[in-house]
């Protein structure tokens, strides 16, 4: 259902892979809501990806910028403004990857290269999209920035591996720069803690099933879905959440706060039963 919460809006959508991907749920929705946008990712990912399939359907373009280098985001921020007519009014950073988690080295064990490539590509790319956006005054006021975050940022998932430093700092930078970027020019900036959602790049942590079981068990109102996510996303972007900023909003069916559930106690008093 559309409402045209996003009519006459533009932005930058990071991050879609494929239509597993909460980055390509979100820009159809946007597309739906009347935004207008474009499509980036790293030129690797577009080889692997089928963003011009997503492009052709939303009937919007793509440029290819490696997040991590501030010469491909001055681009990418100056063309966008080119075909978009304007400033931005939202950008949505969706990019996160661990060569640590790919390699199948323990936490105790990382490779500190590969520790430091996932940390650029993983939070470290928000600070640099940010503050080429902010350099260039390319936001408009009101505008909204929101990056992806997991819970793995705030408790241990052993097998999350160093993605959990990854979310955490991300959503560190998301609170600090999200200051400045208030204050400065009135911009918001949150990330979205979000269910674990069974994504190409979510699926390549070790136990992933597990965790979206245990998950789904733990939530009252269960896993919050790709979709889903793509719609609250579209909410930040409205006009309707002008005031929300340096926040990390949980969408995880009621996740966080829980201790334990019924679903989950029952499960574990049968296991020891069985025993």
């Amino acid at each position: 259902m559309s409402y045209n919460l996003l009519k006459g809006k533009k932005g930058i959508i990071f991050g879609a892979l494929d239509e597993n991907s909460i980055a390509w749920k979100t820009a159809e929705r946007v597309k739906e809501e009347g935004g207008e946008f474009v499509l980036t990712n790293a030129p690797i990912a577009l080889r692997m990806g089928n963003l011009k399939e997503l492009a052709e359907k939303t009937g919007s373009e793509i440029i290819p910028a490696d997040a991590t280098k501030i010469e491909d985001l001055e681009n990418l921020v100056e063309k966008s403004m080119e075909i978009l007519g304007g400033k931005i009014d939202f950008v949505l950073h969706a990019i996160g990857m661990s060569v640590n988690v790919r390699k199948g080295n323990h936490y105790t064990e990382q490779n500190y290269d590969f520790t430091q490539k996932g940390w650029d590509i993983s939070a470290v790319s928000f600070h640099k999209t940010m503050q080429v956006l902010y350099k260039k005054e390319a936001m408009n006021e009101w505008g909204s920035i929101v990056a992806l975050s997991y819970m793995a940022a705030q408790r241990v998932f052993p097998d999350y591996n160093d993605m959990a430093d990854n979310k955490a700092f991300l959503e560190s930078i998301a609170r600090s720069f999200g200051y400045f970027f208030g204050k400065d020019h009135k911009v918001r900036v949150n990330t979205i803690s979000q269910s674990p959602t069974p994504t190409t790049a979510g699926q390549g942590v070790k136990g992933f099933d597990g965790f979206i079981a245990y998950a789904d068990k733990m939530s009252p109102l269960g896993n919050a879905t790709a979709l889903e996510c793509a719609d609250y996303t579209v909410s930040l972007f409205s006009d309707l959440t002008k005031k929300v900023t340096l926040q990390n909003l949980f969408h995880d069916g009621g996740f966080a706060n829980m201790g334990v559930s019924q679903e989950v106690m029952e499960s574990f008093i049968k296991g020891q039963e069985e025993k």
